[in-house]
């Protein structure tokens, strides 16, 4: 894998409205250290104009997602495990959980995909049921990077 990366970022929310579909394409920068795998890259927030930075930190059933700026968050995601974090945006604060059921990871010379499956929480109530995929590939093969968040249910309302 050579260090420049082409990132498109793609997310697709299921609800009870028709779902709604989000787009970032991005270069990025990838690399490797002390056995993980890590992807850099910038993402703009619409209505801002401070860049969130992004890392992905990845190896043997392990996700971690971290974004800095207009929104900070660490999100971890390890099989078989819930993990809390604070979710931060310029509207204010939620605790989010992740229980990650699996998390697959195939590497090739120039591509790497990642498959997540997940179960996410908001302020301890189960939202849905998630799933990310994640392609990353070498910015000279020309074909982007694409990260899939698909919420599979609809959010749980408690009474």
């Amino acid at each position: 894998m050579t260090k420049d990366v082409l990132i498109s970022v793609s997310g697709l929310q299921m609800g009870e409205e028709k779902p709604e579909q989000i787009e970032v394409i991005s270069k990025g920068n990838f690399y490797q250290k002390n056995g993980y795998s890590y992807v850099f890259y910038d993402e703009v927030i619409e209505g801002f104009d401070q860049r969130v930075r992004n890392m992905i930190k990845f190896k043997n059933g392990a996700l971690h997602v971290q974004k800095k700026g207009i929104v900070n968050v660490n999100m971890a995601f390890e099989e078989e495990k819930k993990n809390n974090t604070c979710y931060t945006t310029p509207y204010g604060d939620s605790m989010i959980g992740i229980d990650t059921d699996s998390v697959e990871i195939s590497e090739e010379e120039d591509h790497i995909s990642l498959d997540v499956a997940y179960r996410l929480e908001a302020n301890y109530e189960h939202l849905a049921d998630c799933r990310i995929k994640m392609d990353i590939r070498s910015k000279e093969s020309g074909m982007p990077l694409m990260l899939s968040l698909i919420h599979i249910s609809e959010p749980t309302r408690h009474s």
